[in-house]
């Protein structure tokens, strides 16, 4: 497969609403398209052609490393004025793989992600930590570059994005978009985060929370007046919590548990669900608002599990929903088959009876 051939499939791949790329030697390509891997007509990868595109991957970056010893990297690649994509290139078994999300050149909005309108509010926070969290593939990226874009195209701010690689490109609109690349603007996350505090920031978006010292610097912007969005790859916002507090020692849980609640605005949690009826997905969100009975629930570990029972009655006041809140929802609009919601539901029984209840 040349570089020819490889742009070729690239752009197929966006034609069809690929979501991912897959190249593996010993397969045929393949495209994952409304969350499933569909093969194309082409001949298995050898090894060749696979070290091949990801020499070609690796020629229109910054990295120069050597593929013959390459582990495994994480890089952006363009095709100019078509697509844009978040490349992983790994090794197994003797050969490489590659793996590319396609990132879409257009950021869309809420609306146009059938987000919740709950999301212009958090957006439009000043100040504290949001985060956006999901599985891998459900949307947590083109949500936070949403928010951005929002921000961007609705006040005047200094926006200062962390990306491992960057993923959505911004221009300026009323807002300064500043976007910073680990590897070729700087060394890690918690070294851009240092560094971001002296830029006169009024938003920073972490691209993914990894370690402690970033969710300890993360705090910090938080605590001292900045609007901090981030994504993690957690299912929901009880696990969430649980992850940030899980990462500093555990004889520091009380002070974090109290840190974070005072610092914590929102968390949005996605899961993407095939459409009933039609291709595509459609994002079953639960949306979490840090009012003071959540924020009792934080300091308190043994009512931090009651917060999604505070969700579903803080639904109308503060824009909250649980997943189950969701899910029940779409299936009533005929958006999203119940054996569908059931599967993404953490109690589907519960969710049957509700539906069953409503008519």
């Amino acid at each position: 497969m040349d570089s020819t051939v490889f742009q070729k499939l690239l752009m197929s791949a966006i034609q069809k609403g690929a979501s991912d790329v897959h190249l593996q030697t010993g397969h045929p390509p393949m495209l994952r398209i409304n969350g499933e891997l569909l093969e194309v007509k082409y001949h298995p990868l050898d090894p060749s052609e696979t070290q091949a595109i990801a020499e070609e991957i690796i020629a229109h970056t910054y990295q120069k490393p050597d593929v013959a010893t390459l582990s495994e990297l994480d890089v952006s690649y363009g095709i100019e004025g078509q697509g844009r994509f978040r490349a992983n290139i790994f090794r197994q078994r003797g050969s490489l793989g590659i793996v590319l999300r396609v990132i879409p050149i257009t950021i869309q909005s809420f609306a146009e992600l059938h987000l919740p309108p709950v999301l212009e509010q958090i957006a439009n926070l000043r100040r504290g930590l949001v985060i956006v969290s999901g599985a891998t593939g459900n949307g947590k990226s083109t949500t936070l570059a949403a928010m951005v874009e929002f921000i961007n195209q609705t006040r005047r701010a200094h926006v200062v994005t962390i990306e491992d690689p960057i993923e959505f490109l911004f221009r300026h609109k009323m807002s300064i978009v500043s976007q910073r690349e680990l590897g070729s603007d700087t060394p890690s996350y918690a070294s851009a985060l240092q560094a971001v505090l002296r830029q006169d920031p009024d938003v920073i978006l972490i691209g993914e929370m990894r370690e402690l010292e970033t969710v300890e610097i993360a705090l910090k912007a938080a605590e001292t007046g900045h609007l901090v969005l981030a994504s993690l790859h957690t299912t929901d916002s009880v696990k969430s919590i649980s992850r940030l507090i899980g990462m500093f020692p555990p004889d520091q849980e009380a002070s974090v548990r109290g840190r974070l609640a005072d610092a914590l605005m929102a968390i949005v949690s996605l899961r993407l669900m095939p459409q009933k009826g039609v291709l595509g997905r459609i994002p079953a969100v639960e949306v979490l608002r840090v009012t003071r009975t959540i924020q009792e629930c934080i300091r308190d570990p043994s009512k931090t599990s009651d917060i999604p029972e505070h969700m579903a009655k803080g639904a109308e006041m503060y824009g909250m929903q649980t997943f189950d809140l969701h899910l029940l929802q779409l299936v009533k609009e005929g958006k999203v088959e119940l054996e569908a919601a059931k599967l993404a539901s953490s109690n589907p029984a519960e969710l049957e009876r509700a539906i069953l209840l409503e008519g």
